[in-house]
């Protein structure tokens, strides 16, 4: 088990609590392992009921999978493909899995920072999932930005999001915050910080059996003070830049758009990985035909392909290493990005009956 990791139980309810303030709850492998192992053994124990992932900070629930761990072990490979990173995605994307089939309720506390792998542990699937964000909540799927793509299950959830909301996001990166996540369909509920004592001693008191019909109960009378959505209110305008069929011809209608929306936008894309933002618009529309599954199949190829190519490594040198906010992405331009670039990034890397995430279903 981690030690970042703390596990309870009681009234029907097993409590996680994701406990590694410093690094906003990072996952490590540990981590990962320590969610899973919890799951696994509460799946099928009649004592829990239903399960809450929270942090012990009000700063994130989790900002994503320990970034500077996949510098330090990528460039340890001389092709970025080390035992430890290979455990690292293979895991986490298996526990992506395990918490969408999850067969009881899941009720994720999305306050503060959520993005790239607290995405993926806090996304439980429709049949378990229970969201919860606050105003403090700061959404992302922002791999694009470091020359990754959005992974943890992002081609599924992401291809599924309303018009090209998901497009929108996986491509841009962009944060967002509750009112937005409620309106593309990634949070069930707001639920102001103010009233997270009291959400907690519901949780503590109410029997894991209710508690899914309790917290809406409880989050309903809140659900107007989320405030009003700027992507439902920009809605027309992303459904026609981000319906085009690659990343070139979105920037070139974004560019033609001389509104504020369309040129912050367009602005923020400058500095993504011209690369991986057109890997990222291919596994959305590859996703959008696939189950999670095969979604978190199509993702394990890419990301070895990605650590090999070397993007992902660069981008972490120059935001979190380096810290000179100036990655040398390869290639530097859209203009440079060809069909077969991107293609490489699906080819196969394992036979199906070799591929690490063959067993699930």
């Amino acid at each position: 088990m981690s030690e970042h990791v703390v596990t309870s139980i009681g009234n029907g309810t097993g409590f996680i609590t994701l406990d590694r303030p410093k690094a906003l709850n990072s996952l490590s492998l540990e981590m990962v392992r320590a969610l899973t192992a919890a799951l696994l053994a509460w799946r099928d124990d009649g004592r829990v009921a239903a399960v809450v992932l929270r942090s012990s900070s009000a700063k994130a629930l989790c900002a994503g999978g320990d970034i500077r761990f996949f510098h330090d072990a990528g460039r340890a490979a001389p092709t970025g493909g080390s035992a430890l990173l290979e455990d690292f995605f293979t895991e986490e994307y298996a526990l992506n899995h395990l918490i969408h089939h999850y067969p009881k309720p899941y009720v994720a506390l999305m306050d503060g920072v959520v993005m790239g792998g607290g995405m993926g542990v806090a996304q439980g699937g429709p049949g378990c999932g229970v969201r919860i964000v606050t105003e403090r909540t700061r959404m992302a799927m922002p791999e694009v930005n470091i020359g990754l793509f959005p992974d943890v299950g992002g081609s599924h959830f992401l291809s599924r999001a309303p018009g090209q909301l998901g497009r929108y996001l996986g491509v841009t990166g962009l944060t967002i915050g509750a009112a937005d996540a409620l309106h593309v369909g990634l949070a069930d509920h707001y639920v102001p910080s103010a009233e997270l004592p009291a959400l907690a001693a519901l949780l503590d008191a109410t029997p894991g059996a209710r508690l899914r019909e309790a917290v809406a109960a409880f989050a309903a009378p809140f659900r107007a003070a989320a405030g009003a959505s700027e992507l439902e209110a920009q809605r027309d305008v992303i459904d026609r830049h981000f319906g085009a069929d690659s990343v070139p011809a979105m920037v070139a209608s974004l560019a033609g758009d001389a509104g504020a929306f369309a040129q912050k936008v367009l602005q923020a894309m400058r500095g993504r990985s011209p690369l991986m933002m057109c890997v990222t618009l291919e596994l959305l529309k590859r996703g959008a035909s696939l189950d999670v599954a095969d979604c978190l199949r199509m993702e394990r190829t890419v990301v070895r392909h990605n650590f090999e190519h070397g993007e992902v490594l660069e981008g972490v040198r120059a935001l979190v290493v380096d810290k000179d906010n100036a990655p040398r992405w390869s290639p530097a331009s859209l203009d440079q990005v060809t069909d077969d670039m991107v293609a490489r990034f699906f080819r196969p890397v394992w036979p199906d009956y070799a591929h690490p995430l063959r067993h699930l279903s």
